[in-house]
C-alpha cells in the first residue's frame, strides 16, 4: 500500500488536509466519497517534495489528555470503543482533533484495530501508538491506558513549570531588543538630523552612532529580508542530519545550559521508556519508540545505537554507557535496576530525579541570567544614549 496526500471537506465545509494510505489514488477517492466527504484531490505523497508537504500537523498536548482521561473514563463504564468514539466526536472543540477522531471512528468502524488507526494519522505521538498496541495484546486497555495519561499529565505538567521559569528572561530579552530597534532607528536619525543642522564637531563615538542609526535606517528592507532569509535557511540546515547534529552538540557544550538540556533529555527518556516497559512492551521496541521521541538528534542516534547493541544481547546500561552521553549516575541506577528485576521502577526514579535537578538547575541559571541580562542592557542602552547625548555635554562646557 502507498500513501497518499488528501484534501477533503466534511458536511459542515470544513477543509482537512491529511495523509491516508490506500492501493490507489481511485480507491482512496471512492473510500472518502462513500463516506460523505467532498474529495478535492488525492495526491501521492512521493511526489510533493520528499513528502514535506504532507506532514500531519500534531495534535494539542492539552486537547489529547482531555480526551484521553474521558475515553478511559468511557471504556472503564462499558462503552464499547465505537460508542465512546462518537461521544467524544460530538463533544470535541478542537477542529483539528475533530476531523482526525472521526477518520479514526471510520477505520476502527471498517475493521482496523485502534492502534491501527491512531497510527496511520501522523498526529499522535509514537509511544501513545504502541501503548495502544500493548493493550490490545494485553487484553487489558484500561490499565495500559491509564498509565499514559499519568505519564501525559506529568510530562504537561514538567513542561508547564520550565515555560513558567523562562517567561521572565524571555520578557526582558524582547524589551532589550525592541529598545535597541526604537533607539537605532528613530532616536539616533532624529540626532543626526540635529547634529547636521548644528554643523557641530562630533566625537568619533557619535559619529560612529550615527552612522549606523543612519544606515540601519536606509536599509531597514534588507536587512528585515536577510534576517528572515537567514531564520528560513537555519530552520532548513537544522532538518538535516548534519545541523540536527551540529545544532545539538553546540546546546550540549553551553555551560549550565547544555547540562540541563542533556537531564531534561534523560528525563524524559527514562519516563517514557518506564512507561512502555510497565505496559507489557518488550524492551527493544520500547527502547525504539522511547529513543524516537527525543528531540535531541545525538541522543535519538545514540539510543538507537544502544537499541541495536541490547538486540544484540548487551545489557541496556551498558549500552546507553558505550555512548558516552547519559550521565553516569543515571546509567548506574538502570544498572541496578537491571539486576535486580524492577527496571520500570528504577527508570521512574531517574525521570524524578532529573526532572528535580532540571528545576533546580534552571532555577539557578535563571538567578544568574536575568542580572546579566539587566547589566547588558543598561550597558548598551546607556552606550548609545551616552554617545548621542556627548556633543551636547560638550557644547554646554564649551559656553561655561
Amino acid at each position: 500500500m502507498a500513501e497518499f496526500l488528501v484534501k477533503i471537506a466534511d458536511e459542515r465545509g470544513r477543509l482537512v488536509q491529511q495523509v491516508e494510505t490506500g492501493f490507489s489514488e481511485s480507491e482512496v477517492r471512492d473510500r472518502f466519497s462513500q463516506q460523505g466527504f467532498l474529495v478535492y484531490w488525492v495526491k501521492p505523497r512521493g511526489m510533493l517534495s520528499g513528502g514535506k508537504i504532507g506532514r500531519t500537523k500534531k495534535v494539542k498536548q492539552s486537547s489529547f489528555l482531555i480526551f484521553n482521561q474521558q475515553f478511559l473514563t468511557l471504556i472503564k463504564a462499558g462503552l464499547p470503543v465505537l460508542s465512546s468514539l462518537d461521544l467524544l466526536i460530538k463533544r470535541q472543540k478542537d477542529a483539528y482533533l475533530h476531523s482526525v477522531l472521526q477518520n479514526i471512528r471510520d477505520r476502527v468502524k471498517s475493521g482496523e484495530s485502534l492502534s491501527e488507526a491512531f497510527t496511520t494519522q501522523r498526529a499522535f505521538p509514537k509511544i501513545y501508538t504502541t501503548t495502544l498496541l500493548a493493550g490490545e495484546r494485553s487484553g487489558n486497555m484500561e490499565e495500559v491506558l491509564g498509565r499514559y495519561i499519568a505519564f501525559q499529565r506529568m510530562a504537561l505538567t514538567f513542561k508547564k513549570k520550565l515555560a513558567v521559569s523562562l517567561v521572565y528572561p524571555a520578557l526582558l530579552v524582547s524589551v532589550v531588543f525592541v529598545m535597541m530597534i526604537f533607539l537605532v532607528t528613530y532616536v539616533v536619525p532624529q540626532f543626526a538630523k540635529l547634529y547636521q543642522d548644528m554643523g557641530a564637531d562630533l566625537p568619533s563615538i557619535t559619529q560612529v552612532m550615527l552612522a549606523i542609526g543612519l544606515a540601519t535606517q536606509k536599509y531597514a528592507l534588507y536587512i528585515i529580508v536577510a534576517i528572515i532569509l537567514l531564520i528560513v535557511g537555519l530552520v532548513r540546515w537544522k532538518n538535516t542530519d548534519r545541523g540536527a547534529n551540529a545544532i545539538d552538540g553546540t546546546i550540549l557544550k553551553l555551560p549550565m545550559l547544555g547540562d540541563i538540556w542533556l537531564k531534561y533529555q534523560v528525563s524524559n527518556f527514562s519516563r517514557m521508556l518506564s512507561t512502555l516497559l510497565t505496559g507489557g512492551m518488550p524492551l527493544v521496541p520500547s527502547l525504539e519508540t522511547a529513543g524516537a521521541s527525543m528531540s535531541s538528534r545525538r541522543i535519538l542516534n545514540g539510543i538507537a545505537e544502544a537499541a541495536v547493541r541490547v538486540r544484540e544481547g548487551q545489557p541496556l546500561a551498558k549500552a546507553l554507557e558505550a555512548q558516552r552521553m547519559f550521565p553516569d549516575l543515571s546509567v548506574e541506577m538502570i544498572e541496578v535496576g537491571e539486576s535486580t528485576g524492577a527496571l520500570p521502577a528504577m527508570l521512574n526514579s531517574v525521570a524524578e530525579f532529573y526532572e528535580e535537578d532540571v528545576q533546580t538547575a534552571l532555577g539557578a541559571a535563571m538567578s544568574l541570567i536575568e542580572p546579566l541580562i539587566l547589566v547588558v542592557m543598561a550597558v548598551v542602552v546607556g552606550g548609545i544614549l551616552i554617545s548621542l547625548y556627548l556633543p551636547i555635554f560638550t557644547l554646554g562646557s564649551h559656553i561655561h
